[in-house]
């Protein structure tokens, strides 16, 4: 085996893993590593080929990348398949994407606050905390994940000088 395919292999599979380790499809992991590794944009047929998949699976989760805006589809003048390629901040989309699961915690325990009743009833004490908690740490996690971007913003114009 060439040291580029184990390399891209390499890559490929341990995509995989930690996709699979985030509670995602270890599929889904290959196929971003696969586009991440190609220079060029890569058909459906190519992708399925290339990592031992029928054509199915792989388009439903081309589909579902294509909608989180992670990746995208691109046109090829001298075919009529599609192509694929990775969105090129495909690593802050995906931040933002997760940024905004945490800001809908934060509006959930806004709603969960508005609907627990105001008066003093023991029995909603304890899950008045428990909501109020709920709040506070996705508020601070928002907070945090903003000052990332920024700091992010800075770094990411070095690694493209």
């Amino acid at each position: 085996m060439k040291q580029n395919e184990k390399i891209k292999n390499e890559i490929i599979k341990n995509f995989g893993v930690a996709y699979k380790a985030f509670g995602l499809s270890k599929l889904m992991g290959h196929i971003v590593a696969l586009l991440i590794y190609s220079q060029e944009p890569i058909s459906l047929e190519e992708i399925a080929k290339s990592l031992h998949r029928s054509k199915g699976p792989v388009s439903q989760i081309l589909r579902r990348l294509r909608d989180k805006g992670l990746i995208r589809r691109v046109w090829q003048p001298t075919s009529r398949k599609d192509f694929y390629e990775i969105q090129p901040e495909i690593f802050e989309i995906a931040y933002r994407n997760n940024l905004e699961l945490i800001r809908s915690n934060t509006r959930l325990a806004r709603q969960f606050k508005s609907i627990i009743p105001k008066d003093k009833n023991d029995n909603y004490e304890v899950l008045k905390l428990r909501i109020n908690e709920m709040e506070k740490f996705y508020e601070l996690m928002e907070s945090y994940h903003e000052e990332f971007l920024k700091a992010w913003s800075k770094e990411r114009a070095k690694v493209y000088k």
